[in-house]
């Protein structure tokens, strides 16, 4: 299993231009995860009220039951 120290040399052997282009490769990968991840709280959200597990709320709702 490769360790994160190891990436790290590894990726200080990568020219400049090989480590902007990994940089800007794992912001890209980072954002598809993020974005899928809220694809699917999404798609669980609406599987909820759909079965009646939850109600529509008003952002200000939301901010007081959020609140302490």
């Amino acid at each position: 299993m490769t360790t994160y120290a190891s990436m790290l040399d590894a990726a200080d052997r990568l020219s400049l231009e090989e480590q902007e282009q990994l940089a800007a490769t794992l912001r890209r990968r980072i954002a598809e995860r993020r974005r899928a991840e809220l694809i699917a709280a999404v798609r669980e959200a609406r599987a909820e009220f759909a079965r009646g597990k939850s109600k529509p709320a008003s952002p200000a709702a939301i901010a007081r039951m959020i609140k302490p």
